[in-house]
């Protein structure tokens, strides 16, 4: 599986593997994992396309009764398993098996710090993939995907399509409306990089974070199980 990319990459792209290149832990997220500490690995895959409706990101949608993070979307990704040979593996490796992409299509370039997810003890890498020729997605497993997006970037940069969502927790996080009708929710773990990433390039446009939505039913089955608990990111990542 490629490491750096075999051809040069397209220029809406270079920003963002310089940005890759100069972004620290900080700057994503408020966790590391401590010095010393015993984490679970895992690696999650941006993966930017030109698809029809022009610059894209690749994310998948949750089945809704898993027992974690029903309903929830995410990056293609999961556990570093010992026969992967990088985060980069890893993470293409997850995303055929959740989508059906074809590896062979994609031009790894970067990859973003390690980030730390306190509440399973992942401590997973971003992997940022260029797709550089397409290949058919769909949900391979219904047990576990429910459905795969290719999500244009210039509607996750649309003001109109950025809110804050609240967790029963009392927690409030940056978050996307997404789909179609702008009617799925996208936030947690997933919509924290995004975001972050785009201030770090910056190419987010100035939206109302007061805008606030209440996280839908069927993405609140872990909260009804252990109510005291902090809500845990979403990740996608399955857990073996």
């Amino acid at each position: 599986m490629p490491s750096q990319p075999a051809v040069p990459l397209p220029a809406w792209l270079e920003p963002v593997r310089r940005a890759a290149e100069d972004i620290t832990v900080e700057e994503l997220t408020r966790f590391v994992p401590p010095e010393g500490a015993t984490t679970r690995r895992g690696a999650v895959l941006l993966l930017f396309g030109d698809g029809p409706a022009g610059h894209d990101l690749l994310l998948t949608e949750r089945a809704h009764d898993m027992r974690s993070h029903p309903g929830q979307v995410s990056f293609p990704g999961g556990s570093i398993d010992d026969t992967d040979e990088s985060p980069a593996h890893a993470a293409l490796r997850e995303a055929e098996e959740e989508t059906g992409l074809d590896p062979a299509g994609v031009d790894v370039f970067a990859t973003l710090p390690e980030l730390w997810l306190p509440p399973s003890n992942f401590a997973v890498t971003p992997v940022l993939g260029w797709w550089r020729e397409d290949s058919p997605v769909r949900a391979v497993d219904p047990a576990e995907v429910h459905a795969v997006y290719r999500v244009p970037v210039a509607e996750l940069l649309d003001p109109e399509h950025r809110v804050s969502v609240r967790h029963p927790s009392g927690w409030t996080g940056p978050a996307f409306l997404i789909g179609d009708d702008k009617d799925l929710v996208l936030w947690g773990f997933t919509a924290g990089i995004i975001a972050r990433l785009f201030d770090f390039l910056g190419w987010t446009r100035a939206w109302d974070p007061a805008v606030l939505r209440d996280l839908p039913d069927h993405m609140l089955a872990a909260h009804r199980q252990v109510v005291a608990e902090p809500p845990s990111p979403d990740t996608g990542l399955r857990e073996r």
